[in-house]
């Protein structure tokens, strides 16, 4: 009869490498040369997209004579919602032929007829399949400098997102235009992240806490800011309007607190959680916050891109210190007695560009 000796604690098998722990659809395509021409192929098409669509608010041939034409805008901004409907379908293990031919007809016939209805639908599809694209296309990251890299693909991919909806030029009313992208976006989210968290079952109670803590911070936010608003004292929303016209005035761009307290910190966290534990999607759920905001932007005509564009570089830069130091107490690394007494649980994902189930 063998004894396991008392007060001491065994290492993991690591004789046998880790494998994807969500059941994966299988591949669209039976020939891989096939699937790298249409991957490129879709490559090629979201930068051709994004450089047509960004022509609606930079100024190209500015030191020339020649400028771009202006009708290749909204076909930019088709094209762009085109490929976020094949990133987002492929990557969150939907059906093409369903949402493809969906969309595809969404954006002809809102390119033909120009209604403002068909506009209106339009932008607010772009919005949404970037803002949720740009969350789901990220990877785990298990080192600060992996979690940076994660945090730039996806405002590269937003960016991109909000070009194409400032390229619609839509009559839209920015308010609320803003809360139904957010509001879809975050429901959407929540529908592909289910089964890639485990459902509420795998939270576990730690995880519920942070859960928790970032909705009181959302609601604390939202509620304050419409209080000091209606409510507050003269003094006080003296303070608050000079403050942003000071940052106005002086540095031409005003951080945005949701995605600096939200949005951003919790997509570091987000991705740094998940190279060790499912339950991490949850917490990049409220990325979408971050992207959601990012993407609808340059919505209104009246926008300012130079504004727009210091506001969301501040609100990046802020929101990586802030995501850093939260991610430094979230996710801690273990101590040296414990990393020798069982090995680190490693977790691994699909590659980026593939099924995450």
């Amino acid at each position: 009869m063998s004894r396991t000796p008392k007060g001491g604690r065994r290492k993991l098998d690591a004789s046998v490498p880790p494998t994807y722990d969500v059941p994966t659809r299988e591949p669209r395509f039976d020939s891989p040369r096939a699937a790298r021409n249409i991957k490129a192929l879709t490559f090629v098409a979201w930068l051709v997209g994004t450089a047509g669509a960004a022509t609606s608010v930079i100024a190209v041939g500015a030191l020339s004579n020649v400028s771009a034409p202006s009708w290749i805008e909204r076909p930019s901004a088709a094209l762009l919602m085109i490929v976020f409907t094949i990133g987002l379908t492929h990557r969150g293990g939907g059906f093409m032929r369903i949402w493809l031919p969906m969309v595809t007809v969404l954006a002809v016939a809102s390119v033909v007829l120009e209604t403002n209805m068909l506009l209106a639908a339009s932008a607010g599809v772009t919005a949404i399949l970037a803002a949720v694209w740009a969350v789901l296309v990220t990877r785990p990251a298990p080192t600060i400098v992996s979690a940076t890299g994660e945090y730039i693909v996806t405002l590269v991919v937003a960016l991109s997102g909000t070009v194409a909806v400032a390229a619609w030029n839509a009559p839209v009313d920015y308010q609320r235009f803003n809360l139904a992208v957010l509001t879809v976006s975050l429901g959407l989210a929540i529908t592909l992240v289910w089964n890639l968290g485990a459902g509420l079952h795998g939270l576990g109670r730690q995880n519920v806490l942070y859960l928790a803590g970032v909705a009181a911070v959302i609601v604390l936010i939202l509620v304050y800011s419409s209080y000091v608003r209606s409510n507050g004292s003269q003094a006080l929303v003296r303070l608050i309007d000079d403050s942003v016209i000071w940052m106005r005035t002086h540095i031409d761009g005003v951080p945005r607190p949701v995605e600096v307290f939200v949005g951003f910190p919790a997509l570091i966290v987000g991705v740094s959680r998940r190279a060790k534990r499912r339950d991490g999607w949850w917490i990049q759920v409220f990325a979408v916050i971050g992207t959601a905001v990012l993407t609808t932007s340059l919505v209104t005509p009246g926008a300012f891109p130079t504004y727009i564009g210091f506001s969301t570089l501040y609100s990046a830069i802020l929101g990586l210190v802030v995501g850093l130091v939260v991610r430094h107490y979230v996710v801690r690394e273990p101590s040296a007695r414990a990393a020798r007494a069982i090995e680190e649980v490693v977790r691994v994902e699909p590659p980026r560009f593939a099924p995450l189930k």
